[in-house]
């Protein structure tokens, strides 16, 4: 059995053209076999099974594979390949890894027979649990597909991991990409909302994996408990939601194909920018090229962007943006901070004492205390920063001017226009920290406006002093007008009054005195010049 397994050997190491070679030398020039056999240096054995068989190619194959140094490990390659396949596409191991870890464990065998035993491994593997799947197909505004991706880029010169939210029409294939610092529930608002006001309107489902920020719970079969605030946020579009089944990507792969060429296209090689608005804005431009010159993948007659305007009548009309906050509460410091992930932001001096809640949405932070906003700032996305609104410190200021030069609030602190001239020139007076602090105080009651205008006022007679500017903003203060009062019936005229003074110069003379008389006809005419 040797000498078979032998022979099948050298047969399958033959060329085709060594083949060849055989067979013209027999066939055509008429040699005999132990002359083939001098000429090309092969044995007889194969010479004849090369005549006999007829065949012009042979392929050998062993039955089994000698493995003198993987055997005794197969065991811990195995383990070590299935554990590699379990992890995420990025956490995965090379080959060269997977050796360096089986040598760690006592391996004293090549990297060639382990890349050998690996690949024919994944071989096997891939045969034994390959899937097949149904094309999907989708009416025109039947269903969108959302998804999350994370990427590496350079924002204001720090290289940073970034979320990416990939929305897709299903029928057009349309998508729309957007770049977030997290993954949280108020981005998942914001990035529906940018793509619903940049497709002009919403579809009748939407398609998710079961994502955190929208599942809470997941049943049996396609039954999911969502979340409160995501379901409100469906409920304003009027979408339905639809969750995937675990680990079935394939039933959003429109979507997931998407974060695979948004990747090549978009983000290879690594993009830099000064911010996210920038990025963002240059990410919008970069859909809507790519879907104007690229053909729809089924429809090869137009371009994605045609299909998309095709599909667009199609879509529910866009309702206006979703209040999309992720509330929580809050207590205030003393020193009129509240803390909200990892950072602090300040809140009118009026708020201290008493609890409030954070609004945070995805680019801002709105703190509300009895229904009334007492704080509202740009969302920071740091760690241990300290984000100051110094209006919030001026009725401190009042009862503790001297906080004015070297409190944190006030560091750096440019105040507009003439209020800033004026703070300028009080700087070199005794005091003008006090000075300075009753203008601050008079823009708290009058406004920044007219205090600004009395400022300017001041400055152009030539003074700057807080007096004169507090009597400017005093004489520019319009008294209320007077209410209007209804005359009462009652009270009317039965005669409009007729201005003539001669009457009361005939009443003068005729005052009633001794000597005098008044004449009746003088009395009544008086009567009717007052009305009565």
């Amino acid at each position: 059995m040797s000498g078979f397994r032998n022979m099948g050997a050298e047969i399958g190491m033959l060329v085709v053209e060594t083949i060849a070679k055989i067979r013209r030398a027999y066939f055509a020039q008429g040699l005999g076999i132990k002359a083939i056999c001098r000429e090309l240096g092969v044995s007889r054995k194969v010479v004849r099974k090369v005549i006999r068989s007829g065949a012009s190619e042979f392929h050998y194959e062993r039955e089994a594979q000698p493995l003198p140094k993987i055997g005794p490990w197969r065991a811990a390659l195995d383990g070590l390949l299935e554990g590699n396949a379990g992890k995420a596409a990025r956490e995965r191991l090379t080959l060269i890894r997977l050796y360096e870890e089986l040598k760690e464990l006592g391996y004293a065998g090549g990297y060639d027979a382990v890349r050998r035993y690996a690949r024919r491994w994944l071989k096997e593997r891939g045969r034994a649990t390959a899937d097949a799947f149904v094309p999907l197909s989708f009416a025109p505004g039947e269903a969108f597909q959302f998804d999350w991706s994370h990427e590496i880029v350079v924002i204001a010169g720090a290289t940073t991991t970034i979320k990416v939210a990939h929305v897709r029409l299903c029928h057009s294939r349309m998508f729309f990409v957007r770049a977030y610092p997290r993954e949280t529930q108020e981005m998942v608002f914001d990035a529906h909302e940018k793509a619903f006001a940049f497709f002009r309107g919403t579809c009748r489902r939407g398609i998710y994996d079961n994502m955190r920020t929208a599942v809470d719970a997941v049943f049996a079969g396609k039954e999911r408990k969502f979340n409160r605030r995501f379901s409100q946020m469906c409920g304003h579009y009027l979408f339905e939601p639809t969750a995937c089944t675990p680990a079935a990507g394939w039933e959003k792969g429109q979507v997931e194909n998407q974060v695979g060429l948004a990747r090549e296209r978009f983000f290879t090689p690594r993009l830099k920018f000064k911010s996210f608005d920038d990025m963002n804005a240059w990410l919008l431009d970069k859909c809507v090229a790519y879907a104007r010159v690229h053909p729809h993948p089924e429809d090869k007659s137009r371009t994605v962007w045609e299909a998309f305007e095709a599909e667009r009548p199609s879509l529910a009309p866009h309702r206006g943006p979703f209040d999309g906050f992720h509330a929580m509460p809050a207590s205030v410091s003393k020193t009129c901070l509240v803390r909200f992930d990892t950072n602090k932001y300040s809140v009118s001096a009026g708020a201290v004492g008493r609890p409030v809640e954070i609004f945070a949405y995805a680019d801002r932070i709105i703190i509300k205390q009895d229904g009334e906003i007492v704080g509202e700032h740009r969302r920071r996305f740091g760690r241990g920063q300290t984000i100051y609104n110094p209006w919030h410190y001026v009725p401190v200021l009042v009862r503790k001017p001297g906080a004015m030069r070297n409190g944190a609030p006030f560091k750096d602190w440019t105040l507009p226009g003439a209020l800033g001239r004026v703070q300028a020139k009080l700087a070199g007076v005794g005091d003008g920290d006090r000075q300075m602090v009753d203008l601050l105080a008079a823009v708290l009651s009058d406004g920044l406006v007219a205090v600004e205008a009395a400022c300017a006022e001041a400055l152009l007679a030539g003074a700057f002093s807080s007096d004169v500017v507090l009597n400017i903003l005093t004489r520019q203060r319009q008294p209320e007008p007077p209410r209007n009062i209804m005359t009462p019936d009652a009270l009317r005229l039965r005669a409009p009054p007729i201005a003539d003074c001669s009457l009361y110069d005939a009443l003068r003379r005729n005052d009633g005195t001794p000597g005098h008389s008044r004449p009746d006809g003088d009395a009544e005419a008086l009567r009717h010049a007052v009305g009565f």
